[in-house]
Order: structure tokens, then C-alpha cells, then sequence
């Protein structure tokens, strides 16, 4: 059961760029539970899927410290969640409804967590470096806040700045 947590149902599989694969999966499954359940429903998926990745990451790796196999995405489906629960948290906030998620949102929280997970700044390179399963989670983990921050900065650039 670890296995198929830790590869996201398979999709780690996929080639190439799998990681690249894992954000896509988890940008389509969030855009549902957005539909769905809106914010609430997000976070509580969010939650869930850190906590499984953490678990799923730390049985997979035990007996390979150091390792950060490609084929494991959960790391990616937790940071791109974190990422799209900003944007979701300000519609849900507004009151917009489920079914609108405007596409800069979403687009700009996939573009910058992408960009950070490759990139690796700061934090999320700090938490990568560290080596062990709990590494594989946080990097992503930090890259998702960080793409997150970065789709409201961008959001109220655009809507203070070139809208007002």
C-alpha cells in the first residue's frame, strides 16, 4: 500500500519528467475537489495526502537513506495542493462559487511550484538536502508555500496594480 501512496496510483510511472506528471495529476485532482468541496475539501485532502506521503515516503526509504527515487510523486501532489489552497482559500473567502477556479490562479500556483520544486531556493533546498524520507516531503512542502505566496503576490499585483 506504501508503494502505490508513494508513486501516486501509478502515475509516478509515468515518463519522462515524472515529477512533472505527478504536479499535472495533482492540478486536475485539486481542480475537483475544488468543484467539489471547494476549500474545505481541498485542505482536508491536503492534510490527508501530506500525512500519507510522510508515511508512504518513510516505509519506501527505509532501507535507502539518501535516496529521492523519480518514481515517487506524493511529494508533489502534497506541495501542489499546498500551492493551489491559496488561491482556493481566496475565492472560497469571496464567496465565489465551487465551480469557477479563474485559470491564472491555477496556472501560476502550477508554474511557480514547478519552478520551485526544480529550483530549489532557500528552504526548499535545505529541506531537500537533508537526505532522508522527511526531506522527499518537505522540500515540496516548502516549494508549495512558496508557489502559493508567490500566485497571491502575483494575484494582487495584478488586481491592485493593472486592474486599479
Amino acid at each position: 500500500m506504501s508503494r502505490i501512496v508513494a508513486i501516486f496510483f501509478g502515475v509516478g510511472l509515468l515518463r519522462p519528467a515524472p515529477g512533472t506528471w505527478g504536479s499535472l495529476a495533482a492540478l486536475g485532482l485539486g481542480l475537483i475537489l475544488h468543484r467539489v468541496g471547494h476549500f474545505p475539501l481541498l485542505l482536508v485532502a491536503t492534510v490527508l495526502v501530506t500525512a500519507l506521503g510522510f508515511w508512504a515516503c518513510a516505509r519506501e526509504l527505509a532501507d535507502r537513506p539518501g535516496e529521492d527515487p523519480s518514481e515517487i510523486v506524493v511529494d508533489e501532489v502534497a506541495g501542489q495542493w499546498i500551492a493551489l489552497l491559496f488561491p482556493s482559500f481566496a475565492f472560497w473567502w469571496v464567496g465565489m462559487d465551487s465551480a469557477n477556479f479563474p485559470w491564472p490562479g491555477w496556472v501560476s500556483a502550477f508554474l511557480l511550484f514547478r519552478l520551485f520544486d526544480i529550483w530549489k531556493p532557500w528552504l526548499v533546498g535545505r529541506a531537500d538536502a537533508r537526505g532522508d524520507a522527511a526531506g522527499v516531503m518537505l522540500d515540496d512542502l516548502w516549494a508549495g508555500l512558496f508557489a502559493g505566496l508567490g500566485t497571491m503576490a502575483l494575484a494582487a499585483i495584478a488586481h491592485g496594480v493593472l486592474m486599479g
